[in-house]
């Protein structure tokens, strides 16, 4: 898949005049209720209070599901105690510690222990150290105690961001291969037959001055049908899949106001554009990217720091032909350029306000450093086996998700002045060999690896620096 100039994602489109639409969707097959996500091999978990119904549908849960699924974690979850109950402004996390944690936990037949579940309570992954002496791998960044939040995210105390989690870690690690030709990526895309019936619907309705279109919803949704969601580059059942597509729904219904935003700075796509004149053969859509700074590396290429938001938004519009099928149109509609501008400055207070876009961080940020250690050949230059952590889900004990495979339509009007529907779409994109390309050396990241193994606590697989 390619996205923006070089790498294009095809996501959902569909133009036709009359008011101006945003049209989203996702379902799949009949199966009992999951959540977005996971905790500890759970079947099912909350992403941001996204859940998949028994129909396969994607929404948001009640107040008595969200409840419900923070009572059930609630039951298993560890309070963090002694040092994980402080926050650091730099905490080491041992790779090889870590392993054999999780292998101590196997043979023993109990479940892996929150502490590393949650990877030591781990914000953001800062530096990536090998210590050769000890045959070891080390990552390093801010840490704080966790907590559950009422709608069952594990978050920080402090941040009150997402914790980093074990098995997003463990799919980095095991998928980088398989998105080293097209990275990783979410998509929801609409059928070429779907765009042509609603085209046509809609060319028969003639919507007057100040009439109201909402009762065309129903139609709509019926003549536009079910919608794909493509996953590329991760395995569909995993905590990391459920995260790209609860973002990506997110990201919709922010866009078109079928949420409320709970950060004043980014009002939705709808609200900003109504009084612009609007083609309606040209879409916008937008997706989630990297948004890293140069990596910083020692001259000997033992020590690696990664700084930067993690996550920015694109725009581009599509030009739909008469058969439904989508086109780069080479033309961005400005005012969904700012909203994507909005959404870029707004994302830090965003992923505090809805955990599910800390979550997508965190999986940018596994991914890089996932995409770091194969490429550099770090586990190599340390002797580290990390046969663990690229273990199978059955090995590692991560439980397994479904994911949707269809959506149906949710809706959303607003009067242009063009008087065209404009219908948005989106997606993320996950190119971590593109950031570990970009590099620079900088021997101060030398002298923060030589600190992190002065520091080093033998007694346990993390410390405090």
């Amino acid at each position: 898949m390619e996205l923006g100039s070089q790498r294009l994602v095809r996501f959902f489109n569909a133009a036709v005049p009359v008011a101006v639409a945003l049209v989203l969707s996702i379902a799949s097959h009949g199966r009992p209720s999951a959540w977005a996500g996971g905790f500890g091999g759970q079947r099912g978990g909350a992403v941001g209070g996204v859940m998949i119904d028994g129909e396969g549908v994607v929404r948001n849960a009640s107040t008595e599901e969200l409840a419900d699924y923070a009572n059930r974690i609630r039951a298993i979850l560890d309070d963090p105690s002694g040092d994980l109950n402080e926050a650091s402004e730099l905490r080491v996390v041992s790779l090889r510690g870590l392993q054999d944690a999780i292998r101590e936990s196997r043979e023993k037949g109990q479940p892996i222990p929150d502490e590393a579940s949650l990877l030591a309570g781990l914000q953001r992954i800062e530096y990536v150290f090998v210590d050769q002496e000890r045959r070891d791998i080390l990552i390093a960044g801010p840490a704080e105690p966790w907590e559950l939040r009422q709608d069952g995210s594990i978050v920080g105390t402090v941040s009150g961001r997402t914790t980093l989690r074990l098995d997003d870690l463990a799919v980095a690690i095991q998928s980088v291969q398989s998105a080293r030709d097209g990275g990783i990526t979410c998509s929801i895309e609409p059928t070429p037959e779907g765009r042509r019936n609603l085209q046509k619907m809609l060319a028969r309705i003639v919507i007057r001055q100040g009439q109201n279109p909402s009762h065309l919803v129903p139609a709509m949704r019926e003549a536009f049908g079910p919608q794909q969601v493509k996953l590329s580059g991760v395995p569909g059942e995993s905590r990391m899949a459920r995260t790209l597509v609860a973002a990506d729904f997110e990201m919709k219904r922010l866009a078109m106001g079928l949420v409320d935003s709970p950060v004043r700075g980014l009002p939705s796509y709808l609200e900003m554009s109504k009084n612009s004149r609007h083609s309606g053969a040209q879409n916008p859509r937008w997706w989630m990217a990297c948004d890293y700074d140069e990596l910083k590396r020692s001259d000997d290429g033992l020590a690696w720091r990664i700084t930067g938001q993690g996550v920015k938004a694109l725009t581009d519009n599509d030009l739909i032909d008469a058969q439904g099928n989508a086109s780069a149109a080479g033309r961005i509609d400005k005012v969904a350029q700012r909203w994507a501008k909005l959404l870029t400055n707004e994302y830090n207070d965003l992923a505090k306000s809805m955990p599910v876009f800390a979550d997508l961080r965190n999986t940018m940020d596994l991914n890089v450093v996932a995409t770091l250690i194969v490429q550099e050949q770090l586990a190599e230059k340390a002797g580290l086996d990390l046969t663990i952590l690229s273990a199978d889900k059955d090995t590692m004990n991560m439980g397994s998700y479904f994911v949707p495979e269809q959506i149906p339509a949710h809706c959303s009007f607003i009067q242009g002045a063009g008087g065209w529907i404009v219908t948005a779409s989106g997606g993320v994109d996950i190119n971590a060999f593109e950031v570990v390309q970009r590099q620079a050396t900088d021997e101060s990241v030398a002298d923060a690896r030589t600190e992190a193994l002065a520091s080093a606590d033998q007694n346990r697989w993390w410390w405090n620096q």
